[in-house]
């Protein structure tokens, strides 16, 4: 691919660009975690239940429980939501130095992030279609300690070339 003006402060001089793409954009619910859905499925249930006692003793009490509803509807469903809005405002980008990724977000603004693919880089491929590519892990910390997430390319229709793009990376092939 050629190197585009918009580019010129961003890659290092002998870098290029092999592969640019976007996530697909469709909404994707991932059942994979039930657990957590069934205790989103529990905290709507419960507000519920309890809003609706509440709401026979009169005044405005039972606008109490619409907060614990919302943390259930956002386990249940709401992650799904928030993800597939990230994916729709995100483009990736693979030269043959890193793997870039950036996002435009209202209130946040425009981010570019990006990580090297080394020799070292654990790289998977969780074939679709659509394909999704994990190039690094980031700890973060929460609550109840620091957990940790993967970071790649999404939901892409053209994976497993990208990923043999990185492959290739990996061996200096590039």
């Amino acid at each position: 691919m050629s190197r585009s003006d918009a580019w010129e402060n961003i890659l290092d001089e002998n870098e290029e660009i092999l592969w640019q793409g976007r996530p697909d954009p469709a909404l994707h619910v991932d059942l994979s975690t039930g657990r957590e859905m069934a205790m989103g499925l529990f905290f709507m249930g419960f507000s519920i239940f309890w809003m609706a006692g509440a709401s026979q003793a009169g005044g405005i009490f039972w606008l109490f429980g619409i907060p614990f509803f919302m943390v259930g509807f956002f386990r249940v469903i709401g992650r799904d939501f928030w993800k597939t809005y990230l994916r729709r405002n995100s483009w990736y980008t693979l030269t043959n130095e890193r793997a870039i990724i950036a996002t435009n977000l209202p209130i946040k603004g425009k981010s570019l992030k990006s990580w090297p693919i080394t020799d070292k880089s654990r790289l998977s491929l969780d074939q679709g279609p659509p394909d999704t590519i994990i190039f690094a892990h980031e700890e973060r910390r929460g609550q109840n300690g620091t957990y940790t997430i993967d970071i790649g390319f999404e939901r892409i229709q053209d994976g497993l070339k990208v990923y043999r793009l990185m492959r290739d990376i990996q061996k200096g092939n590039s």
